[in-house]
Formats: C-alpha cells, structure tokens, sequence
C-alpha cells in the first residue's frame, strides 16, 4: 500500500497482514503514517497504490453492510453535545442488526451514573469513554482504537485493558490499536509494528522486537566484598553463569535488566531518523503469525514494489 500527496510519499509500500481475533499494535512517532494508513483501513482515505482488503473487502469501495462490521474510535469526536448519554447509545444500537444492550454497554465501559447526562457536560476521560462505548455497541468484528485511552485515570485504564482483552479472547473481535503508550501497547498486544518514516521497520511479539534490539541487557550484583556492580551484555546468560561459576555460589543482590518495548522503539526510531528515508537494515512485512487466536486474516494491505 502506498500513499502520496503530489510528489511527497506518506506511505512507502507498505505491507500488513493482521489476523482474525489478534490485537495489533501500531507504534510510530508523529509524522511516521499512523493516521494515513488506520484512516486508508477505514475507508475514510483513498490509497494511491496498492491492494487493500478489510474483512475481505476494500475499504475504499466498503458499503453499509461492510462499515456495520467495524467499530471506530477516533482520536477525537465533537459531535452529538446535546444528546444525553443513554439516549444517544440507544439511539446508535438501531442501526445495527444484533446491537448489545446499551445499559449492559454503559456498564462494561463505567458510564451508568451518566447515563441521563447530557454528552458536553461530560469530563475528557467520560466522554472517551463514550466513544468507547458507540464502537462496540454493535459487536463489531473489527475494532480500531487509535489513542483509545486518553484521559482515562489509571483504574479506568486497566478496566478498559480488560475489556479489550475479553472482546478479542471470547468473542474473537479483531483490534487494531494506534497509541504512544508503549506500555499499554506492552501489555495488550499480540504482536506490534513500528512505523517509521513511512514503512514497517520491525514487527513480532513485545518479546521478539526486544530481543531484536541493538540495546544491550545491563546486569547488576553485588561483590563479596560489597561492591556494587553493574555491566551490559549482549548475552547476559553468560555473564550470569560466570559470576555462578567464579563466586562458587549464590551472587548477591543480582539482576538482569533486559532491553524493553521502549528501548526497542527508541532505537529503531534512531536508527532509522539516522538512515534518513532509506529502509535501514531489518525492516521486514508485518505478516509473521500471531502466537495466540490465529484463525484468519481480517486486515490486508499490499504495496506495490
């Protein structure tokens, strides 16, 4: 897939394949194609090459039927202010063919104490919880969160986490996320690609993209004589083993820090700002299998070379 605006490539070719029941992560800096290539996905934005399927149809030709199938939440939404919240998410269930029961929903996403409050009386986080609550009211099949949990306090976060979790784990729906929060990428997500610059520089599981990463593991201990010590490693086992072996025993105080999701994302956003426009070393298509709830692919999108 690839976008353009006159002379200027947005999207350079890009290749993805998300899979039936995964929750996918999409990481990026600003400037890097994240809203191009989630809005191409949604039908709001036409390509300027490539193949684009969405639950097997191209979005850019996608009908009623086809948008019914997916649930949106956008970065903001301004519409609807007067509408007061139980009024307005019933209101959106009739439009589906098997909506889920709005009160049940209003619950599931913290809002029933607002349930009679009109939509602009509600505080930033109440109000994306709404938007939360307008996209799966309708058990969409495919659920695209960009920014979901902006403004929401850290309880509100992890029961949101939560249900992202349920729908994707017993209901088999689809997530494509778009978010800077690395640990809520972290924790939700099957696998994740990083965008850079317009192209997919790496993609796996949290784990995979670390292990990936040029950042070396930084192991500490303490010495028999109480010295405290520090050293980074590319193979911090046997680093490990060797102070087992020379210490003849238990080493104190000792701990391996492996490189994290943000030491990964940090490093490809370096190297690839470093490399300039050029795909760097590494980068590859978003297609591996998940390790978990692989079933079918839902999401495609093909660059033409």
């Amino acid at each position: 897939m690839r976008m353009s605006y006159g002379s200027a490539d947005v999207l350079h070719g890009i290749d993805l394949d998300i899979h039936h029941g995964e929750i996918f992560a999409l990481l990026g800096p600003n400037g890097a194609g994240k809203t191009t290539t989630v809005e191409i996905l949604e039908g709001f934005r036409r390509r300027s090459a490539g193949t684009v399927r969405v639950l097997g149809t191209d979005p850019a030709r996608g009908g009623d039927a086809w948008r019914g199938r997916i649930g949106l939440v956008l970065q903001s939404w301004r519409d609807h202010r007067r509408w007061r919240v139980a009024e307005l998410l019933t209101h959106f269930a009739t439009y589906y063919p098997d909506p889920r029961d709005p009160a049940d929903v209003l619950a599931l996403v913290g809002l029933t104490e607002q349930a009679g409050q009109q939509v602009d009386r509600l505080s930033g986080g109440q109000r994306r919880r709404l938007d939360v609550a307008l996209a799966i009211v309708g058990r969409p099949e495919l659920l695209f969160l960009d920014e979901p949990t902006t403004g929401f306090d850290p309880e509100a976060r992890r029961a949101f986490h939560e249900l992202v979790e349920r729908l994707a784990r017993d209901e088999g729906v689809t997530v494509l996320l778009t978010t800077h929060d690395l640990a809520e990428a972290e924790r939700l997500a099957d696998r994740i690609a990083m965008l850079v610059n317009g192209r997919i520089r790496a993609c796996g599981t949290p784990a995979e993209l670390a292990r990936r990463a040029a950042a070396e593991a930084e192991v500490r201990w303490t010495t028999p004589d109480g010295r405290a010590r520090r050293e980074h490693t590319a193979d911090p086992s046997q680093l490990v083993w060797e102070l087992h072996r020379d210490s003849g025993g238990p080493v104190a105080d000792l701990e391996v820090r492996r490189p994290t999701l943000e030491d990964t994302y940090l490093h490809m956003v370096h190297r690839s700002e470093a490399a300039g426009a050029g795909a760097p070393p590494g980068e590859q298509r978003a297609s591996q299998a998940p390790r978990s709830r692989t079933d079918r692919a839902t999401a495609t999108t093909g660059g033409q070379r």
